[in-house]
């Protein structure tokens, strides 16, 4: 039977958080009439968050479990192209998004797709619990993206999104970053390549354990950011699509 939609999910020292994520996600799969597969990317975790998937993947057919080296970039890079999935969906392990949002990210409801983002900034999304500062400090994130490398795109950072099979393969092959402007490299390989980019509005909720740190965050980006441009400039993003 051909899948028609994978699930990754990068972990690292997710112990905690992943078994009710998994649970959820199980349970929205298990209503699909569609063919699932769930790949929990394990990337150097000092926790049993490795023993606690290995144990989900012994009762669950549908689930998976691959390690890679440490960086969330790798390990989303290494589920992708692992996936069998015509749609690969990359969640992350807080699930900070209802499970039930995924289907606004695949067919019927996303049509033609290419790649579907998650956006807490699009009409009709929605943010519960986040503090101001927080919301101020990836307001300037993003401005800093849009001015210097993606205009148009209000909501790179969201760790929610969608990308047919085709587009996956084609561009997480030219990933290079590992860490966590991943998002950015990535969507830009898109724009180059003339892949159309959707930001989908959702019910977003903050969660106090967040592990993204504004400040540090935002100088790795900016460094990220030229170091982008200059792989663009030496032609390690030229490729087929």
């Amino acid at each position: 039977m051909s899948i028609f939609l994978s699930i990754v999910i990068p972990a690292h020292n997710e112990e905690n958080r992943l078994p009710d994520t998994l649970e959820q996600v199980l349970r929205f799969l298990g209503k699909q009439s569609f063919a699932s597969e769930v790949i929990v990317v394990e990337n150097g975790s000092a926790d049993r968050t490795l023993e606690v998937a290995q144990s989900f993947a012994k009762t669950h057919e549908a689930v998976r479990v691959i390690q890679s080296e440490r960086g969330k970039g790798a390990a989303v890079k290494r589920g992708m192209l692992a996936a069998r999935g015509a749609y690969r969906f990359m969640c992350d392990a807080d699930l900070s998004m209802p499970v039930e949002e995924i289907s606004k990210f695949i067919p019927p409801a996303a049509n033609d797709l290419d790649i579907a983002i998650a956006s807490r900034e699009a009409k009709g999304s929605k943010r519960y619990n986040e503090p101001p500062y927080r919301h101020l400090g990836g307001r300037g994130i993003n401005y800093i993206i849009q001015a210097l490398i993606l205009p148009g795109l209000n909501d790179t950072q969201c760790g929610f999104k969608c990308f047919h099979a085709n587009v996956a393969n084609d561009i997480f092959k030219s990933q290079i970053l590992s860490g966590w402007s991943f998002d950015i490299e990535l969507l830009y390989i898109a724009r180059r390549r003339g892949y159309r980019i959707r930001e989908i509005p959702v019910d977003w909720y903050y969660h106090p354990e967040t592990k993204v740190s504004a400040l540090r965050d935002a100088l790795h980006m900016i460094a990220d950011i030229f170091r982008i441009h200059a792989n663009a400039r030496r032609g390690l993003y030229d490729g087929a699509r």
